[in-house]
């Protein structure tokens, strides 16, 4: 890490990161030992969450490691970790019902979605090379070096922006589903929400890291040119 003006808001952020990440294994733990009430795994309601929904076409598959849930646009495969998959728990549930949240976004091409998509192989890249380009430009001061890892800094902000609307949006269609099904009762749907809340904290430390890197880097390229 280069030094800047935000350099302490950025230490404190990834403290408040690591807290969430802690409380998500927590939230995640604790619902993911409660059955639901339908008995449901995670695989059962995410192949029945896509067939109502017109995809019986997408795949449903299990993987390894844990919380390595996803869905891949790509593809098109709803990719469960093995204790979601198949485990009948209320994590299990909320879980299934958030990367099919995903898939559904796909198939109505949601904007958000859409865009993420199209930015998300460039900007990683971008991302990847932002820290470096910074360091060569305040080692060479040559600040038009500094300011290309602005932008690209900046090109993260983005993407982390994007993926929020994307991100609340799956997890809303999920309860809604869960609820408008009754597939979960009163405490199982405060338990689902608690765990969805709970992921979501960590999109929003993310936006909030990118934010205070960006700042940081902004504050180093004004120093240079001082």
């Amino acid at each position: 890490m280069i030094f800047g003006p935000y350099t302490l808001l950025i230490l404190l952020i990834f403290g408040a990161s690591l807290l969430i990440q802690a409380y998500l294994s927590r939230t995640y733990s604790q619902w993911g030992n409660v059955r639901n009430s339908r008995n449901l795994t995670g695989a059962e309601l995410a192949r029945w969450m896509l067939d109502e929904n017109g995809l019986s076409h997408v795949p449903v598959n299990a993987v390894p490691g844990a919380l390595t849930d996803h869905y891949d646009p790509i593809r098109k495969v709803v990719n469960l970790s093995e204790a979601n998959y198949y485990t009948p728990s209320v994590s299990a549930l909320a879980v299934a019902a958030h990367e099919v949240g995903h898939a559904i976004q796909d198939k109505v091409h949601m904007p958000a979605l859409v865009l993420r998509g199209h930015l998300a192989v460039p900007l990683s890249l971008g991302m990847n090379l932002a820290p470096l380009l910074l360091l060569l430009g305040v080692f060479l001061h040559f600040t038009g070096l500094i300011w290309l890892g602005v932008v690209l800094f900046a090109g993260a902000l983005l993407f982390h922006l994007i993926t929020l609307p994307v991100e609340f949006d799956a997890s809303r269609r999920a309860l809604a589903y869960l609820n408008g099904r009754g597939l979960v009762s009163g405490r199982e749907s405060q338990g689902a929400r608690a765990v969805l809340t709970a992921a979501a904290l960590t999109y929003v430390a993310g936006f909030a890291m990118a934010l205070a890197q960006l700042l940081n880097v902004l504050g180093i390229a004004r120093s240079q040119e001082d």
